[in-house]
């Protein structure tokens, strides 16, 4: 069976069939292969027919079996404590104290954390904004994905529309996902070199398990739910395909994913696919202390390094998309090996993805300290002027690649594998960069707008929900569609609708409350007082190094969420 459960297969034609259900799926694959020969037989068209057993599907309602029957029970339990929880902290608001254990899981406190605009010290505002557009670019290709497994009536005239080059915006899902990597490390370095600079103590410890309380629960749970739960809530010609096949992966694969290890193992043997970017984050992260101390130890040696890992990572992407044939775009023609080769040789393979994330290292330790930097009227112009030319070659570059007509040519996909991502985070580098120091214009105080704080405390929810969703209704579509246009596909406002809804309650009843557990179990230390400001390349010592990464500056709006990926 060629892999399809998350990317179409273009090259095959499907139908869905209803038979008694005494038929057999030998029974269905003769009498259909029966039927085309008889039609086709003076035209010289043949068809290869195939009925996979383990997409024939039968109305006949089955017990739960013990997984699911355990899973139904834990989620009513959460919900349970969630409400017990809220009810003691409605009852005990007028009390001059309140036990902040019994209040971790109540719905109300956690409602108003996820809505509240208020920024925390140290934030950095623009950040949220960038993330906000990324994020909405990244569900629209998702969506654009999911749509192509939905029939339509003109499928042809559709192909025809988005051979357009400008729809290359929406086959560049790749390009939006790198700027959450370049984030994650700049928010690391940033809080890292604050500590450094106030010569705090750093227990990197601690963030490890910080991090793995912010990130586990709401992924365990939406696996949970996603192989036992969600494929008994519909039915549909490829309910099995996108839905229960995708629960086989994740009940024989789940362990993966909560080791953080799942990106090694290829997509087509993935639970859960959209969430390899977690992985390769979290391992980038578990390395990053020790690219920020030896910048921090050795300033120009430190520098020199990282800049030939980025030259590294840069080449060696340019050389394995050339070697392996590869491309990172989906262009007309392409095929399905095709991408989940690139998926999994350069895609989701950290060292390949590490040039973006060192960019953020770099860029929280310029913030630091270049902060409160005088730039000129001129450093401004060429800096805009530069910023603008990368996000231009970043998007109206491989604009060609969108084209119907368009040819693979490696040297194409290679050129856009290495650059596009340094040249897309480059011009959001700039942004928060002069932003933070105070430069502001329409577009920086727009990033800036205080309603992005709410969607970046939804955007780890935002990232995990997003597929089931699409695929929840790609599995249960049981008629054709009639495609007009590309938006009108594409803004499905139920779905969108029902994305925010499970984010909300993936929020509020699991990442909120074990954020809430992690303040009491995590203590931060005390910040000693400092006699004199230490310059940003003064050296740690190595006992400083034994700690953190996170500052407590940034609690859920950090290093810990996620939107991406694909």
């Amino acid at each position: 069976m060629r892999p399809g459960h998350r990317v179409p297969r273009y090259s095959l034609v499907n139908w869905g069939i209803c038979v008694p259900s005494g038929c057999t799926h030998r029974d269905v694959e003769y009498s259909v292969a029966e039927y085309l020969r008889n039609q086709t037989a003076a035209t010289g068209i043949t068809f290869n027919v195939r009925v996979e057993p383990q997409m024939c599907q039968v109305r006949d309602p089955q017990p739960w079996d013990r997984n699911t029957t355990w899973a139904v029970r834990f989620f009513v339990l959460v919900l349970c404590v969630a409400i017990l929880s809220t009810v003691y902290d409605r009852s005990t608001k007028t009390q001059p104290k309140q036990n902040d254990w019994c209040t971790a899981f109540s719905l109300d406190k956690n409602l108003r954390w996820l809505f509240s605009t208020r920024s925390s010290p140290g934030d950095i505002q623009a950040v949220h904004g960038i993330r906000f557009l990324n994020a909405v670019m990244l569900i629209f290709s998702h969506k654009s994905m999911a749509m192509f497994f939905n029939p339509y009536n003109n499928r042809t005239a559709m192909s025809e529309s988005l051979g357009q080059p400008w729809t290359v915006i929406g086959r560049a899902a790749s390009l939006y996902t790198d700027p959450f990597l370049l984030f994650s490390g700049m928010l690391t370095s940033y809080s890292l070199f604050g500590r450094l600079m106030k010569q705090q103590p750093i227990r990197l410890k601690n963030e490890y398990i910080s991090r793995l309380m912010r990130i586990v629960p709401p992924l365990a749970a939406l696996i949970l739910f996603c192989t036992y739960v969600l494929p008994l809530w519909g039915s549909g010609p490829q309910w099995n395909l996108v839905v229960g096949h995708h629960a086989d992966i994740c009940k024989q694969h789940w362990w993966r994913n909560l080791l953080f290890i799942h990106n090694y193992f290829g997509f087509s043997e993935m639970c859960l696919t959209h969430t390899h970017h977690l992985g390769i984050d979290t391992e980038l992260f578990a390395v990053a202390p020790l690219f920020i101390f030896v910048l921090w130890r050795w300033p120009r040696r430190g520098l020199f390094a990282l800049l030939l890992l980025c030259t590294v990572g840069t080449a060696a992407r340019y050389y394995t998309t050339i070697v392996n044939q590869l491309s990172n775009y989906i262009y007309f023609g392409t095929n399905i090996q095709r991408l989940f080769r690139t998926a999994d040789y350069m895609y989701s393979f950290p060292p390949h993805r590490s040039t973006v994330y060192i960019m953020g290292i770099l860029l929280g330790y310029a913030l630091r300290k270049y902060q409160g930097a005088q730039l000129s009227r001129l450093q401004l112009r060429l800096g805009w002027l530069a910023a603008t030319v990368c996000v231009l070659a970043s998007l109206l570059g491989p604009a060609p690649m969108g084209h119907i007509s368009y040819v693979y040519n490696s040297t194409h996909a290679a050129i856009y594998a290495a650059f596009a991502p340094i040249a897309w985070c480059l011009f959001f580098s700039w942004i928060v960069f002069v932003s933070h120091n105070g430069y502001t214009n329409k577009l920086t105080r727009l990033f800036s707008w205080r309603g992005f704080q709410v969607s970046t405390k939804l955007s780890y929810a935002i990232y995990l929900t997003q597929f089931p969703v699409f695929f929840f209704n790609v599995g249960r579509r049981r008629h054709i569609h009639h495609y007009y246009n590309f938006i009108s596909i594409i803004l499905d406002t139920n779905e969108f609708i029902s994305i925010f809804l499970a984010s909300v309650a993936l929020t509020v009843l699991f990442d909120a409350p074990f954020q809430n557990l992690k303040k009491l179990l995590i203590k931060r230390p005390a910040s000693p007082a400092i006699k004199s400001k230490a310059p940003a390349t003064t050296p740690s010592t190595a006992s400083q190094l034994t700690d953190t990464l996170k500052s407590p500056e940034q609690p859920p709006t950090d290093p810990h969420s996620h939107p991406h990926a694909d």
